[in-house]
């Protein structure tokens, strides 16, 4: 979307790096997390290695090209393993809360940001998949808060980026 176009005075995005067009403030670091629901593991087993979640219920966030694959890295000692697998589930979506309500019903196993999955972490809830697999290169490791470029920035954007960035300063907590 393009933020002048539509009238936003400011976005906020995770993303690897910001494009240079805008003008950005890094609000925190933040991940990927697989998780599933307890009850859709219990149903279905826990996968122990990438590679199975072919056979799994997963819940693709819905990007651009069409073939759907998630990526995951995993390092011990020197060696560092990376597998890519392709997934496939009965839902896709653009947005990460449709996408964490359908992991809460049981829908599946979804790769969601950190900030959209921590609340609701629990044995109960939220279960980390994979926890000592990396996700990578899906969703950007910093979130940001982005304005188109101009001289200079308005008072109120001002203020509210130094809002967002007292809110962000902790993070999310959840590390590796």
């Amino acid at each position: 979307m393009n933020l002048a176009q539509e009238g936003f005075d400011i976005a906020i995005r995770h993303t690897q790096a910001p494009p240079e067009t805008h003008v950005a403030w890094e609000l925190c670091a933040t991940r990927s997390l697989l998780v599933a629901s307890a009850d859709y593991l219990r149903k279905h087993g826990k996968p122990r290695h990438p590679s199975e979640l072919a056979a799994h219920a997963c819940l693709p966030y819905l990007r651009d090209s069409g073939a759907q694959a998630w990526t995951f890295e995993r390092t011990s000692g020197r060696k560092t393993e990376r597998i890519t697998v392709p997934v496939h589930g009965p839902l896709r979506a653009n947005n990460s809360e449709v996408l964490r309500e359908a992991v809460l019903g049981g829908a599946g196993i979804g790769l969601l940001p950190d900030f959209s999955a921590v609340t609701h972490l629990g044995p109960r809830q939220l279960v980390q998949v994979l926890p000592e697999w990396r996700p990578i290169g899906f969703f950007g490791e910093r979130l940001y808060a982005l304005r188109p470029w101009s001289a200079q920035v308005p008072r109120a954007v001002q203020c509210f980026v130094e809002h967002l960035k007292s809110v962000f300063a902790g993070g999310f907590g959840v590390r590796a």
